[in-house]
């Protein structure tokens, strides 16, 4: 009896939450016709985080702030999409991390585009086929994707927001461990679980293979093979977990950026993304990092890549702490200008 009045609370509790649910939706699409009007995105990741950490400070439990974050990733993907249904463009098929990711800053209820490479990830929200992809860029065990920096080189895209999704991989086989004689993965994820491959299956052919979810497909089909993939993958293919959390470190997480045709409004907690090529003389890096220090400017990151226009010419990759709109980084960058044969903003955007 205890149990049915309790019951008979959260019903009544459900029918508010559900009244209060479209009648923000209502408000919503309200704001999303001032939007149209006024031509502003209707992905906003400035507004979504001063939302959810506003209500993260407010919550006094029992749900945790994942809880918080979670519910609240719905209701905004719900409410977007009543103001525009969002194409989103990821490395398919369903079930890679790329995909993960996506699902995570966009809820479920935007329509996903799987593709097949970076460059028609780029080239979909170039021609306007998607309104966001999403790109991996950097692994915390295995470094940059290089693939994804080359293609910033070319393209007008920017950078919108970032996500960081921790990575746990898993060994899916209809056969048992003994019986492996394939092991099929995107390199990342192989290199990722190197030391646990070579002490479990030493000598086993590693294939590689362009994402997670393609090694899982080719699994299902060849007898005595495996894949490296996530547990997602394993429920969405029917794929048996043989083993859990085989990459070679705890702390394994990976960054995705999402790519869009503008750059985000500043949040007090923002990075900016540079691609930059210098002139070859003596002391030319130095010189390039010289304004971000003047101006107190935290660098988070430093890359290079071959130009592949001329032997040893290189473009250079730097995240930073700030936000295209403050002073002092567009200071920073005005006194880099004259030190560079080319340089480019990839984006303001969010902190992940």
């Amino acid at each position: 009896m205890e149990i049915e009045k309790l019951r008979k609370e959260i019903n009544k509790i459900d029918d508010k939450i559900l009244d209060l649910l479209n009648k923000r939706a209502k408000v919503a699409i309200n704001i999303g016709k001032n939007k149209k009007k006024t031509r502003v995105s209707v992905y906003m990741p400035d507004r979504e985080r001063d939302v959810i950490s506003s209500l993260i400070k407010k919550n006094l439990g029992p749900l945790n702030s994942d809880a918080i974050k979670n519910i609240y990733c719905e209701i905004m993907s719900a409410s977007m999409n009543l103001q525009k249904k969002l194409t989103i463009a990821y490395l398919g098929p369903e079930a890679t991390y790329t995909h993960e990711a996506a699902t995570k800053k966009f809820g479920l209820s935007a329509d996903y585009k799987p593709l097949t490479n970076m460059k028609e990830i780029f080239s979909a929200v170039e021609k306007g086929i998607a309104d966001f992809g999403i790109v991996p860029v950097e692994n915390s065990t295995e470094g940059v994707v290089t693939h994804t920096l080359d293609m910033f080189i070319g393209s007008d895209v920017k950078i919108c927001d970032e996500i960081l999704l921790p990575i746990s991989h898993c060994l899916l086989s209809m056969s048992k461990k003994k019986a492996i004689k394939k092991v099929y993965s995107k390199d990342q994820a192989l290199a990722q679980c190197s030391i646990w491959l070579q002490k479990n299956l030493q000598g086993v052919p590693l294939k590689d293979v362009y994402s997670t979810a393609q090694a899982v497909k080719l699994a299902t089909k060849e007898k005595s093979s495996a894949a490296i993939a996530s547990q997602l993958a394993s429920r969405l293919y029917n794929l048996p977990v043989i083993a859990k959390n085989i990459e070679d470190l705890s702390v394994n997480v990976t960054r995705f950026l999402v790519i869009g045709k503008e750059s985000s409004r500043p949040t007090g907690d923002d990075k900016v993304s540079l691609i930059f090529s210098l002139k070859d003389k003596v002391g030319a890096l130095y010189s390039s990092l010289n304004p971000f220090y003047k101006h107190k400017i935290n660098l988070t990151k430093i890359e290079s890549r071959p130009s592949k226009r001329k032997i040893w010419e290189y473009y250079f990759f730097v995240d930073l702490e700030g936000h295209c709109e403050e002073k002092r980084v567009r200071q920073a960058i005005e006194e880099l200008k004259p030190l560079c044969t080319f340089l480019k903003i990839l984006g303001s955007y969010p902190r992940g």
